[in-house]
């Protein structure tokens, strides 16, 4: 195939006279350089417009451009090496304080509740012997209002009273129970726009010595955040006052005591595996001697409606 030129192979050129006048001659038979300049830019022209010289500058561009060492090429970035990371990390860590696991689990608390019931027959701040107020605690599972608490913190509430993370207060109304695992739903009439959810997980994988953290208002005072590590799995556990039988719950030792009721328990990726139900303490105290249960959040999600993991 015939290949397209560059540039045209000729030049056109003035015409040259064929008669020169005498001065002209004379100027010329004076000067023989003045004569030799003329055909010396055009053998220069001619050569600056042959196609092989410019080919041989784009061979001689591409060379240079080639070379490492060329001026005006940037120098090529150092690939990063492990040590450099190590190095980098290690500089973080000792220049930089980083939140303890405890706080990064304890990231759950927006979506944790404060929960109080208006109980009869308890005597409290609306008048003596008239109407008293339970304190405990819950969790946000459905950003639409739906909170996981225990029964037991609102069973035998006339009204009930959520405060958000954020101070937003409402009222709220059962909306499911679960006697069997002491749950209760509830769904709250107003929420505040930015409302987080918190995130479940399974306990397929919960181990013994897992970290956990338990998050509530124990004794109203809260949030609080305690840490520990979980116990046992699948235990069993009588309640003392109503002698409801309970099975299948997560035995931990992060402190616990009342108020902390309803709350979750997180793990230390800031997921909840469990709502805190009782305190082992074979003493009228009623305060944390080291074992803490929890229902795990398997049947938390099937009171609230929702599919087991």
């Amino acid at each position: 195939m015939r290949r397209t030129a560059l540039y045209s192979r000729s030049t056109p050129r003035p015409a040259v006279p064929t008669e020169v006048d005498p001065p002209v001659q004379e100027a010329v038979a004076e000067s023989p350089e003045a004569a030799a300049r003329p055909a010396r830019h055009q053998r220069a022209g001619a050569f600056a417009r042959h196609p092989g010289t410019l080919w041989a500058a784009i061979a001689a561009l591409a060379l240079a451009l080639a070379l490492p060492d060329t001026p005006w090429r940037a120098p090529a970035q150092r690939k990063l090496t492990q040590d450099d990371i190590n190095a980098a990390v290690m500089h973080t860590l000792t220049q930089k304080t980083l939140p303890s696991q405890a706080a990064r689990a304890a990231a759950v608390g927006p979506s944790l509740v404060r929960v109080e019931g208006d109980i009869p027959g308890r005597k409290g701040r609306k008048g003596p012997a008239e109407m008293g107020r339970g304190v405990g605690s819950g969790v946000v599972i459905i950003d639409n209002g739906t909170i996981l608490t225990n029964l037991h913190v609102v069973q035998e509430a006339e009204s009930i009273t959520v405060t958000f993370a954020d101070g937003t207060e409402s009222p709220a109304a059962i909306v499911n129970v679960q006697p069997e695992n002491d749950l209760a739903v509830l769904r709250a009439q107003k929420i505040p726009d930015d409302l987080q959810a918190a995130t479940m997980r399974s306990t397929a994988d919960l181990l013994p010595g897992d970290e956990v953290v338990a998050i509530g208002f124990p004794f109203g005072i809260g949030p609080s955040v305690s840490a520990g590590v979980v116990s046992g799995l699948k235990r069993g556990f009588k309640s003392p006052e109503g002698g409801q039988v309970m099975s299948n719950l997560i035995q931990f030792d992060a402190a616990a005591n009342p108020g902390n009721s309803g709350g979750p328990l997180v793990t230390m990726d800031g997921q909840v595996v469990g709502i805190v139900t009782a305190i082992l303490n074979p003493t009228p105290a009623r305060t944390f001697l080291g074992i803490g249960f929890a229902v795990p959040i398997e049947n938390a999600a099937t009171a609230a409606g929702q599919p087991p993991f």
